[in-house]
């Protein structure tokens, strides 16, 4: 970052050192930086990438885009108040790396509601800033087509190295999988002992959704959900996915999953990214493009013919959607 603009902006805010090597900011603010580069500091509007790693102070992880494979992205927004993580991000630049703590109570008190279910003061967040490209306000063409390069650079990556990321999965986790000719790899841990389904059918499912880090990203099991910090009670009570098959409101890979497996059955679907969100990943950023997933599939129940039960089944929603 520009070392006078720091300084000034330190003098200004009256920064001071406190315990532990960290620093400290308004509204409570404290944070560290780790690896500081020289370069112009983060703006509004710039374009950024970064890796970050949430935390509770109990070490309780929230967040982690390692696990995900792939950096956070963003237009960088107007931070909400001085002091919050937005504030604390300005400070860096690409190739900087740094550990911010943002004070709960504080935040509180900026009519920034607590998160649910967080104890503590702090909630800590280990930064890289892997990629900057500042907004040109005279040159937005030029800006735009810095990021949609960008965009295209990182889709490549991910696309040369699906392939090869699948095939280690297999061979770490010693499976042996059956291949479809679409692609698809299924592996039956329980067979089934009822019937097919075929399209048209009306099936329930029970899923767990991961990529290939182990990562769970959605799932129909309360358990599964709790286990992985991803209780939502709003979906309460988690129930089977209620799903026609042959219409096309499911990602192809979980669809032809289920027309594998028989009633009863257990299996473990591995699906390349052009049977699931292909090169545009999942709206959102949830899942990046050119990622391979993971589905572990429970086929509870066949309809033939659609029925009041199927049709009324709360549907768990977003992971295999479509």
């Amino acid at each position: 970052m520009k070392k006078g603009l720091l300084i000034l902006t330190v003098a200004a805010l009256g920064f001071a050192a406190c315990k532990g090597g960290f620093k400290k900011g308004p509204a409570g603010l404290e944070y560290s930086i780790h690896n500081d580069v020289k370069s112009d500091s983060i703006k509004e509007g710039d374009f950024i990438s970064l890796n970050i790693v949430a935390k509770t102070e109990g070490d309780s992880s929230l967040f982690n885009s390692y696990e995900m494979g792939r950096p956070s992205e963003a237009y960088f927004p107007k931070p909400v108040y001085n002091g919050d993580i937005f504030y604390a991000l300005k400070m860096l630049t690409k190739g900087d790396s740094a550990t911010i703590k943002i004070n709960l109570d504080s935040a509180a008190a900026k009519g920034q509601p607590r998160p649910a279910g967080i104890k503590g003061k702090y909630l800590i967040y280990t930064v890289k800033v892997e990629e900057v490209i500042h907004k040109d306000t005279a040159h937005m063409q030029d800006f735009q087509a810095k990021v949609e390069k960008y965009f295209k650079a990182e889709g490549g990556k991910a696309k040369a190295g699906e392939v090869t990321k699948l095939q280690k999965y297999i061979a770490d986790n010693k499976l042996k999988p059956t291949k479809l000719s679409s692609g698809l790899q299924i592996v039956n841990t329980v067979e089934g002992k009822g019937e097919q389904p075929v399209a048209g059918d009306s099936v329930l499912v029970n899923y767990t959704g991961k990529i290939l880090s182990g990562k769970v990203f959605d799932t129909s099991l309360e358990d599964v959900a709790k286990k992985n910090n991803m209780y939502n009670p709003q979906r309460a009570p988690y129930s089977p996915l209620s799903v026609v098959l042959g219409k096309g409101g499911i990602i192809p890979g979980f669809e032809q999953g289920i027309l594998q497996m028989k009633k009863g059955g257990k299996a473990m679907v591995l699906i390349p990214s052009n049977l699931a969100y292909g090169e545009q990943g999942m709206p959102g950023g949830l899942i990046g493009p050119f990622t391979p997933l993971i589905f572990e599939l429970e086929l509870v129940n066949v309809f033939h013919k659609p029925n009041v039960a199927a049709a009324t089944a709360p549907v768990a929603m977003p992971a295999p959607i479509k």
